[in-house]
């Protein structure tokens, strides 16, 4: 009698037999892999992702790890690459060094990317890789999961039922600043004047009172900048298992307002309805400044800074471009 154990591990003996054929079919056409992510393998995902199209509106499949027992039972390793198959004519070295330059590439890629890893976060715990990993061929990508497996499986592991927010402060734009400005004052000089008294200032002076009272605003607001900023941060990492302090967006990614904080946060799913109302009660606190929480995210600021070589690097036309435009980094 068979087990359902043995049905399930049959099964995906059988799926990373068609898997190598698509692999090599793939590599005579004139395809490499396209990785996006680092996942536990699992069927259900598996059978989830088949309808997913991703970069270059191509098929998004598991790559299962080659070449050692992965967990070291004597079993199939349990991680998987998630990849596409796309054209060498745009992923290769030479072509990507082109493409980077190209901002339209870039972003329909980037978009691509973002969409397939979100839609894998959705359904389980994922590690995102950078944009435009890619490898020359199944069997390279897999040898490379493989060497990395205890990494990947640890790192797996802290991200389990955690996502990613972000937490953004920024200073309002001049005008929204002047709005708050108190009204000009009477001339004093004027005032001194017989008969003066409570005569309004002439438009000149009413102008430089105008100015005066405007940057005193704006300076006031500027001065809550760096105890806004000091609080949101300690709010925010008590609900958070990591976190991340990026540097400040510049025009045009922030807009008219100057960004002074922007930092990602790892939250456990549990904590995040109090990581969101601790950072209210801060903004509370500061009605002149903008605070924005973005999220929850897969955890691209959390994805590991692996020592040496980048954790997708092997053998092939492997690059590594930005990572993918998102609202929270």
């Amino acid at each position: 009698m068979t087990h359902p154990e043995e049905h399930a591990e049959r099964a995906e003996q059988d799926d990373r037999v068609a898997q190598d054929d698509r692999v090599a079919h793939d590599r005579s056409a004139g395809h490499v892999v396209y990785v996006y992510a680092v996942v536990e393998a699992a069927a259900p995902l598996r059978d989830r992702l088949a309808a997913l199209r991703g970069v270059a509106e191509a098929r998004v499949e598991l790559l299962s790890e080659t070449g050692g027992d992965g967990d070291g039972s004597g079993r199939p390793g349990r991680l998987a690459l998630v990849v596409s198959s796309v054209p060498r004519a745009d992923f290769d070295e030479a072509a990507l060094t082109r493409n980077f330059e190209d901002l339209a590439w870039l972003e329909r890629v980037a978009r691509a990317h973002h969409d397939v890893v979100g839609a894998v976060a959705a359904r389980g715990t994922v590690l995102p890789l950078r944009m435009a990993t890619v490898y020359e061929d199944g069997d390279r990508a897999g040898r490379a999961l493989s060497e990395r497996h205890e990494t990947f499986a640890r790192r797996l592991a802290a991200l389990r039922a955690h996502a990613e927010y972000g937490v953004k402060l920024s200073l309002p734009p001049a005008g929204a600043v002047s709005r708050t400005a108190p009204a000009a004052p009477t001339d004093s000089a004027d005032s001194a004047v017989p008969g003066g008294e409570g005569r309004p200032a002439g438009p000149g002076r009413a102008y430089l009172h105008r100015r005066r009272a405007q940057r005193q605003a704006r300076e006031a607001v500027h001065a809550q900048a760096g105890p806004a900023a000091a609080a949101l941060s300690e709010a925010a990492a008590r609900h958070a298992s990591e976190h991340v302090r990026h540097a400040p967006q510049r025009s045009p990614l922030s807009g008219p307002s100057q960004n002074v904080l922007n930092a990602s946060y790892l939250v456990p799913d549990a904590r995040a309805d109090a990581f969101r109302a601790a950072v209210a009660r801060v903004a509370e606190r500061f009605p002149d400044l903008r605070v924005e929480v973005t999220g929850p995210w897969a955890p691209y600021s959390f994805a590991m800074p692996p020592p040496g070589p980048d954790p997708a690097a092997g053998d092939g036309p492997d690059e590594a471009g930005p990572a993918p435009a998102r609202e929270a980094s």
